[in-house]
């Protein structure tokens, strides 16, 4: 690659974004790209430290600022020790979520505001946002029966059913915002359907850095 390629995957719980990620991590592999998986909240040590805060069932009490500042500080880290070292070896960094994460679910789903939001993070990414985003879109009743089925459930998965309807009206905002960077996919199909026309997207935006 002639520079690295930041490229993040959204979507609400249950969207089946984590494991089409992986798999489009191995096809690319597979491909000979010199590529990366990775995850937010986490992605290295300090980070998944923070994770395991942020998404504790048991830290119920926790304030939506202070959310909002975990995850702009797991994301301040995860960037210098993960993703900001990639891109300067031009490898592609495939990111499950980033910061439009925190717009839909702290700026709108919680009430903090996107600005607000948008702010702590600036700080955060330093000017450091994606070539390409790809949201996977599916139903609040399939993002639900998908969380069923995985089990498991973080203190997120457990918020009410009005909490993801909202993170769901961020999202579509931030969509309407951002045309050209954020790509939709349509999450309802079979895993081999879903990939496929995401690694689409992904190729069509590889060639513009081969």
């Amino acid at each position: 690659m002639k520079q690295g390629v930041f490229i993040t995957f959204e979507g609400n719980d249950g969207a089946g974004k984590t494991t089409v990620c992986q798999e489009i991590y191995k096809q690319l592999q597979e491909q000979g790209y010199d590529v990366i998986y990775t995850r937010e909240p986490g992605g290295s040590k300090i980070a998944e430290d923070i994770r395991g805060v942020l998404l504790d069932v048991e830290n119920t009490k926790m304030d939506g600022r202070t959310e909002a500042l975990l995850y702009a500080a797991s994301r301040r880290q995860h960037l210098v020790e993960v993703v900001l070292p990639a891109l300067e070896k031009k490898q592609i960094v495939l990111c499950d979520r980033f910061v439009d994460s925190s717009l839909a679910y702290q700026g709108v789903a919680r009430g903090i505001g996107m600005d607000e939001v948008w702010s702590i993070n600036q700080f955060a990414i330093d000017g450091c946002m994606p070539q390409k985003t790809l949201f996977f879109s599916v139903s609040m009743e399939t993002g639900q029966k998908r969380m069923t089925l995985r089990g498991d459930k973080n203190r997120l998965d457990l918020e009410h059913d009005a909490f993801h309807q909202n993170v769901r009206k961020g999202y579509e905002l931030l969509i309407e915002q951002n045309p050209d960077r954020i790509a939709v996919i349509d999450a309802e199909p079979e895993l081999e359907v879903v990939v496929k026309n995401a690694m689409k997207v992904i190729h069509e935006v590889l060639v513009q850095y081969e």
